[in-house]
Parts: structure tokens; C-alpha cells; sequence
């Protein structure tokens, strides 16, 4: 036997659809679960090779037979075309989640159209801010395709596909960065040609790598989005310099003919608390997107798409349990509409529980917790309340992490639990200990 395997092709939509069919709302879940880098199921997913030992883990995780669904690969340590002396680190790319380019998508205006707007704009920039499992990759994904509609070029850069050792030093962060979007573009990589070891710095050649080959392959738009750069936030190595390098590209955009071609996104999950000097932070410039709960009126127009023609009692009851959440609400009408046996009442008195519908998604969140100690103090203050709507002060970096898993909200300089379904499972689970 090789030592990897692929999904065969006509595999591919079988075990894309296997994800979230089995808990799994993003690809990135998964590979947290398993403990793999995204690195690895982004390959498996698409077909690409893997481990033995990892592809074999993945199937059973998904419920597949992988012997079923394996091709074997006897190529799989053979070079890329496009690989390169000067950098080897694997790179894989790819578009935003299939899972997230589902069909169903409730709007929030104006956001949509501002996003879509903005980015007409030579030049422009976009900060999209918003706890993990709010829909900024959706967001993205759609704004995306009405401008390849438009002719633009685009590239979607998850920062979870960077491996640790990419984070070690800048320029080798910079190469990863350069070779992820030449590949994504599916350009050659130039790196030998473009960048200068000995007489330029790292910053200077990754600005040329762009000016001189990226925009200047296409006289179309390039619209850029960088999604989960928080992943970027302590990486002390690099943060600093990255976050200075596309403040300054931005500022280009203002005077250069071609870097008015560039228009960047960036998407968060949390507060930017490492500390930036004002004029070389690219988060504090552009137009800021923070991304709100569903209202009522949206979470029955979610239903509706679902086929549940819902009264606003119903949704209120669903509401007053995991609130205007767009993952959780999309989950429970998912789950409703195919158990039809089961009805809201049934799904909610389970909900917190780890028989209920979201046991995996509470598992996962349970599971980062509970690995760290002084994370694990503050949720323990913040459960403890008796409704979701009682404020408590919290350390601001352990107040920032919670917000990003999407635990809590903000209320000045406050937080609150995010809704009863966390508040009731993480307060069991905390008095369990």
C-alpha cells in the first residue's frame, strides 16, 4: 500500500456532504475533532492525497468505508509543478467551504450590499468582524461571486491552513502567504525570480511579488479575502509586520494606478488586542462590518426556506433558547425539517443536554475550555447567573476569547452569556468538575 490515498472523483460530493451530516458545520471543526491540521481535510475533501493513518481516521469519523471510497496514489512524493527550491512548505488552498456555499442564505441588509459596494471601490478595504459561527464565510462567499459576475479575480486565504512552522519567521510567512494566492490564481510561483535575499527585505519583496507579477498578470480587480487572521493575532514573529505590510498596500491603493487594483477583506473572529501603532494597523481603516444576531423576522424567513411555515411564538420559543444565533437556528430548522416525528418542544428539552441536537457543537466548545485554566474561571463566572441578560466583568483578553468562540456579548465593557443553551450546558457541565 502507498503511503497515501485520495478520494476517487466521484467520491468527492459524498464525503463533502458527510461533513456536516455529521456534526461538522465547517471543515475546520473537523479537523479540531480529529486533531489534523486543516491543512489535511481541506486535501482529503477535495480529493487530494493524505496519510494512510489520516485518510483511514477521516472515513471513520465521517462514516465512510475507506476502502470504498480510496484511490490509490503512487505519485503522492512526487514534486508540484509548481514547487520550489526556495520554498517547500505545502500549500493547499481552497474556496470558502462548500459547506458554507449552501443554497439557503437569509440577508441582512445593508450589509450585503455595502460589502458588494465597498469593494467596486479601486483600492478599497473591508474589516469583517464576528464571533466564530456567525456567517462571515458565507458572507464572503457570496459577495465573492457577485463580483467574479463583475469580472473580478478573487482568492479566499483561510490563515488555518498555514501550518506553525509558517508563523517561525517572517519571510517565511511572507513566501506562504505569496505562493497560497499565486496558487489560488493557479499562477506559477515566481518566488526564485522575484524575491532578493541579499540586498531587500521581506516586506519589500512581497510588496514586489504583487506590484510585479499578482496585479500586474490582469488588468481585472483582484479581490483578496483573508478569512480567521486572529489566528495571526499572537504570532509575535510576524503579526506586527503583516498587518503593516496590507495597511500599507491599502494606502498605495490611493495614488497607484495598479494597487488600486487590490481590494482586501479581512475577517476576524475577536477584538484586534495586540498592539499596532495607529498609522500601520489596517483596522482602523476601511469600512468596518460587524455582523448581528437574526432577528425574529429573519429566523421565520430561515424557516420558511426550510419548509416551516412558523408562528412568531414558535420562534420566540426557539429564540429564547439559543437567540438569533445563524448556525443554531439553521441547525435546529435543518434537523426539524427532515425528523418530522420530532417536534420543537421535543429538540429544545434536550437542546443543552448531551443526547440534544447541538451535543457535538457544545462538546467541541467544551473541550477548548476545559484545557485552559483561567478560560475555564471566567466562563465559570459568567454561567452562574441565572438568565443570559446579568453582566459581568471579565480580564479583556479572557473576555475577547470567549467572544470569539461566540460564548458571550458585549455590553460596554461587560459581557453576558450569549444564550440559555450555553448558559445551561456550561453551567452543568462546569458544576460537574
Amino acid at each position: 500500500m502507498p503511503r497515501s490515498l485520495r478520494v476517487k472523483t466521484n467520491y468527492i460530493d459524498r464525503v463533502k456532504s458527510a461533513v456536516r451530516r455529521n456534526g461538522y458545520p465547517r471543515q475546520k471543526d473537523l479537523a479540531e475533532d480529529l486533531g489534523l491540521s486543516l491543512a489535511t481535510v481541506s486535501n482529503f475533501l477535495n480529493g487530494r492525497p493524505v496519510d494512510v493513518l489520516n485518510f483511514q481516521e477521516i472515513c471513520r469519523v465521517l462514516g465512510q468505508d475507506w476502502q470504498e471510497i480510496a484511490s490509490l496514489d503512487e505519485n503522492s512524493s512526487s514534486s508540484s509543478p509548481s514547487s520550489s527550491k526556495d520554498f517547500e512548505s505545502e500549500v493547499v488552498i481552497t474556496e470558502p467551504c462548500p459547506i458554507e456555499e449552501a443554497s439557503i442564505y437569509v440577508e441582512r441588509p445593508p450589509i450585503e450590499s455595502l460589502c458588494y459596494e465597498t469593494l467596486l471601490q479601486p483600492g478599497s478595504l473591508i474589516r469583517i468582524k464576528a464571533p466564530s459561527l456567525m456567517g462571515k464565510t458565507l458572507l464572503i462567499s457570496k459577495v465573492l461571486a457577485k463580483l467574479a459576475a463583475q469580472n473580478f479575480r478573487k482568492v479566499y486565504l483561510n490563515f488555518h491552513l498555514a501550518e506553525e512552522k509558517d508563523f517561525t519567521d517572517l519571510d517565511k510567512f511572507l513566501k506562504w502567504f505569496c505562493v497560497s494566492i499565486s496558487q489560488s490564481l493557479e499562477l506559477e510561483n515566481k518566488l526564485t525570480y522575484y524575491w532578493d535575499r541579499e540586498f531587500s527585505t521581506s516586506k519589500v519583496n512581497c510588496t514586489i511579488y504583487f506590484e510585479k507579477y499578482l496585479l500586474a498578470q490582469n488588468n481585472k480587480p483582484l479581490v483578496l479575502c483573508l478569512d480567521e487572521v486572529e489566528r495571526v493575532f499572537d504570532k509575535r514573529e510576524v503579526a506586527g509586520d503583516f498587518f503593516g505590510l496590507l495597511r500599507a498596500w491599502h494606502e498605495q491603493g490611493r495614488v497607484s494606478t495598479i494597487w488600486k487594483r487590490l481590494r482586501l477583506v479581512v475577517a476576524h473572529s475577536t477584538e484586534v488586542y495586540i498592539p499596532l501603532h495607529i498609522n500601520e494597523s489596517p483596522f482602523n481603516v476601511g469600512v468596518s462590518i460587524e455582523l448581528p444576531e437574526f432577528t425574529l423576522e429573519q429566523v421565520r424567513y430561515l424557516g420558511q426556506l426550510h419548509d416551516l411555515d412558523w408562528t412568531d411564538a414558535q420562534v420566540k420559543q426557539l429564540m429564547d433558547i439559543v437567540g438569533g444565533h445563524p448556525h443554531l437556528v439553521e441547525q435546529a430548522f435543518s434537523h426539524l425539517k427532515v425528523n418530522k416525528n420530532i417536534s420543537l418542544e421535543q429538540l429544545l428539552e434536550t437542546a443543552a443536554t448531551e443526547e440534544g441536537l447541538y451535543s457535538s457543537h457544545l462538546r467541541r466548545l467544551w473541550r477548548v475550555i476545559e484545557q485552559q485554566t483561567e478560560l475555564l474561571e471566567a466562563l465559570k463566572k459568567v454561567v452562574a447567573t441565572d438568565t443570559t441578560d446579568t453582566l459581568v466583568s471579565l480580564e479583556p483578553i479572557l473576555a475577547y476569547r470567549l467572544h470569539s468562540m461566540g460564548l458571550v456579548d458585549w455590553k460596554g465593557n461587560k459581557v453576558m452569556t450569549r444564550c440559555n443553551l450555553y448558559r445551561q450546558y456550561f453551567k452543568n457541565r462546569i458544576e460537574a468538575v
